[in-house]
């Protein structure tokens, strides 16, 4: 399955489209994104040496990133904006930006 951000834009607007009380205000699909980036924090932490609680979920990232990308999604709709666009446009910068700032994998490390 390929899934491109404009079929994923319209999923999510067909979604939220079938409810009366649509998108959630600016504020508080912040507040939802925020939370859904503490849940990505938490599995990662589970993750990389923090035990989870007795009885605590070890957690998805997976889901819990589809989960970021669904309120990025709102917040786009909401606003009338692409992130496809916006992706492009991000990735061109820093493209450009970080073209020489990291050592290549083809290249052998320098030693001064």
């Amino acid at each position: 399955m390929s899934l491109t951000f404009e079929d994923a834009r319209q999923r999510v607007d067909a979604y939220i489209g079938q409810f009366k009380e649509g998108y959630f205000p600016p504020l508080l699909m912040l507040a939802r994104l925020t939370e859904e980036t503490g849940e990505v924090a938490r599995v990662l932490a589970h993750q990389n040496g923090k035990t989870p609680k007795p009885g605590e979920d070890p957690g998805d990232l997976e889901l819990e990133l589809a989960d970021l990308l669904f309120v990025m999604l709102c917040m786009a709709n909401e606003r009338g904006i692409s992130l496809e666009r916006g992706f492009e446009r991000m990735m061109d910068k820093v493209e450009r930006r970080d073209a020489n700032r990291w050592t290549r994998k083809d290249e052998a490390p320098t030693h001064d």
